[in-house]
């Protein structure tokens, strides 16, 4: 959205907004602008996650993984986590076949204890905005 599209709708003038905006990049809050695509547009409408339990667990296996998943543009998110699960994957590809291929890939890179893939049926919700209620905390 352009500063004056939000300053509109915030009731600013543009510049006021321009310059608040601008200090939340200043102080680190915004890290990014991004375009959100249309996956299925983008031709990468299937969603599979992938569940990930390390063959080991030490610092060389976890950068090794680390160079494997950000060679991948498929891999659009990364979860380290507690539990049964070591990792979460969220990978989007334009069909099975495709995902068969990033599985490949991926197996070929490291060695794991297990891999367990679900395929999304519905997106339910997403977003990519957080909650800012909790910033004056």
């Amino acid at each position: 959205m352009s500063s004056a599209t939000v300053a509109e709708q915030v009731g600013l003038s543009p510049t006021p907004c321009w310059r608040r905006i601008k200090k939340l990049e200043d102080d680190g809050y915004i890290l990014k602008r991004v375009a959100l695509l249309d996956r299925r547009k983008a031709n990468v409408p299937l969603t599979v996650f992938v569940a990930v339990k390390a063959a080991r667990h030490s610092m060389e296996w976890l950068e090794s993984f680390r160079r494997a998943i950000s060679s991948m543009p498929e891999i659009v998110e990364a979860w380290r986590l507690t539990g049964e699960t070591d990792y979460l994957l969220r990978v989007v590809v334009p069909d099975i076949d495709a995902y068969d291929e990033v599985y490949k890939r991926l197996i070929s890179k490291l060695e794991f204890s297990n891999l367990s893939s679900s395929l999304a049926m519905e997106e339910m919700k997403f977003t990519t905005a957080i909650p800012t209620t909790y910033m004056a905390r």
